[in-house]
C-alpha cells in the first residue's frame, strides 16, 4: 500500500528528530478562514450568475476533495497503533484540529475537547486561587462553574474568565457560547462561638 508507506515514512522520519514544533496559534486558522470567507463573499457578488455558480461549485468541490483525502488519511492512521499515535500528535496542532472540525472528521466530541481545554488552563486558574468545572454541554453551549477567586473577586474574575474562554475556544473552536456562573460559596463550618446579647 502506497499510502501506508507514507505513514511509515512519517513515523520513521520522526524517530530521533527534535520535538515537534509548538502548536500553531488559533489566529493562523482564523486568518485563513476569514480570507476564504471574504473571497467567497466576493464570488457571491459576481455579476455573471454562471461564473458565480461555477466558482462556488469549484470551491465546494475542493472542500469535498480535501475532506475525502483527510478521511483516507485518518483511515490509514487508525489502522496501526503507530498511526494512531501520529494522528493524536497531529491533532494537538490547532490548525490540523480545526481542519478536521471543518470537515466534521474530528475524532473527539465537543465535551472531550472542552474538558481538554479546561485541563490546559487549570494550572493558571489554580495559581490565582481559582478553578472551574464543566457543568454541561448542550447544542454547542458550554456551561462552566467558576470556583474560588475566579468566581468571586471582581477584579481578577474577568481576567481568569477570559483565560478560560481563550483556552476553550482554542481547544474547541466550534463552541457556540460559553456561560460561566459562579459556584455557590462553600458553606463554612459552624462556629463554636456563642453570641452574647
Amino acid at each position: 500500500m502506497a499510502t501506508a508507506t507514507v505513514v511509515e515514512r512519517i513515523a520513521e522520519a520522526s524517530v530521533g528528530q527534535p520535538a515537534p514544533p509548538e502548536p500553531r496559534k488559533p489566529s493562523e486558522f482564523k486568518a485563513q478562514t476569514d480570507r476564504v470567507e471574504k473571497l467567497a463573499a466576493r464570488l457571491e457578488k459576481a455579476n455573471d450568475p454562471e461564473t458565480r455558480a461555477t466558482a462556488l461549485e469549484l470551491v465546494q468541490s475542493v472542500i469535498e476533495l480535501h475532506g475525502a483525502a483527510l478521511q483516507a488519511l485518518i483511515d490509514h492512521c487508525v489502522a496501526t497503533p503507530e498511526g494512531e499515535r501520529i494522528l493524536d500528535e497531529a491533532l494537538q496542532d490547532n490548525l490540523v484540529s480545526s481542519m478536521f472540525l471543518l470537515h466534521n472528521l474530528h475524532p473527539d466530541d465537543l465535551e472531550t475537547r472542552v474538558l481538554r481545554g479546561i485541563e490546559s488552563v487549570r494550572p493558571y486558574l489554580q495559581s490565582h486561587g481559582g478553578d472551574c468545572e464543566l457543568a454541561g454541554v448542550d447544542n454547542g453551549v458550554v456551561r462552566l462553574r467558576l470556583h474560588g477567586s475566579c468566581g468571586s473577586c471582581p477584579s481578577s474574575s474577568l481576567t481568569l474568565k477570559n483565560a478560560v474562554e481563550e483556552a476553550l475556544f482554542q481547544a474547541a473552536p466550534d463552541i457556540k457560547e460559553i456561560i460561566a456562573e459562579n459556584a455557590a460559596a462553600e458553606p463554612t463550618a459552624p462556629s463554636n462561638l456563642v453570641m452574647i446579647k
